[in-house]
């Protein structure tokens, strides 16, 4: 016998028991998502209040350890300030001048006629004051042009720069024997610098170019012909 079955509900009462359900579903979900956010809290407040916390004290007492490590070696202060003073080395070793090639300068630049008595160089300034004696004024006027005029370079650059780039005879007088001078010169810093390098690297020492305007004494080796004497023009 065939059995029959009716739906007897009406859709008002079938929209209901939809929506209750829907209700349902959402509050469930409402929920999880609910406790998945609180265990999140919660997870995420251990970790800020007891494993940070544990691992900032682990740190803290980690150094405080290599502190006390340290305060216990012998002797620390003198051997760290020693360290920093070695590391100052290469800086001061570069930065200081090397004033002895001014005998060298002075043996290209100096007329053989003339001798000097006197010399003072300013490394702060850049300047030195140069006075002695020579046979005349022409030869004092000789002097002079020849450092205006004398350049130098260094390395394989082939820019020549002024050596000298401000000469001024500031005293002169006439003597029976010969005549004397005095000269306040400017000089370029990098004549006496140490940290001059080329391309690759390598130490360099400024090269002057002397221009041919008298007999210098480069290259005189006759002992009695000093460039520096007395500022009288005695020996």
């Amino acid at each position: 016998m065939t059995r029959l079955q009716f739906n007897l509900l009406p859709d008002t009462k079938q929209r209901f028991d939809k929506a209750r359900r829907l209700q349902s579903l959402v509050f469930k979900a409402a929920i999880m998502a609910s406790a998945v956010s609180l265990t999140l809290f919660l997870v995420m407040l251990i970790m800020v209040g007891v494993v940070q916390k544990t691992q900032l004290n682990n740190a803290a007492k980690a150094q405080n350890a290599a502190s006390q490590r340290l305060q216990n070696i012998p002797n620390l202060e003198q051997v760290i300030t020693i360290q920093n003073q070695l590391q100052t080395l290469v800086g001061l070793h570069q930065s200081k001048h090397i004033t002895s090639r001014i005998f060298t300068y002075l043996s290209q630049v100096t007329p053989a006629s003339a001798s000097i008595g006197k010399l003072d160089m300013d490394l702060s300034t850049n300047t030195m004051g140069v006075s002695g004696n020579a046979d005349s004024q022409k030869t004092v006027n000789t002097f002079i042009d020849t450092l205006k005029f004398t350049t130098f370079k260094i390395g394989t650059d082939d820019s020549n720069q002024t050596a000298f780039p401000s000469v001024v005879e500031s005293a002169f007088a006439i003597n029976p024997s010969n005549v004397s001078y005095s000269l306040d010169i400017q000089f370029d810093p990098q004549l006496f610098a140490n940290n001059l390098l080329d391309d690759q690297g390598n130490p360099q020492e400024p090269k002057l170019s002397v221009p041919t305007l008298t007999t210098t004494r480069r290259g005189v080796n006759d002992a009695g012909n000093a460039i520096f004497k007395d500022q009288t023009g005695g020996r």
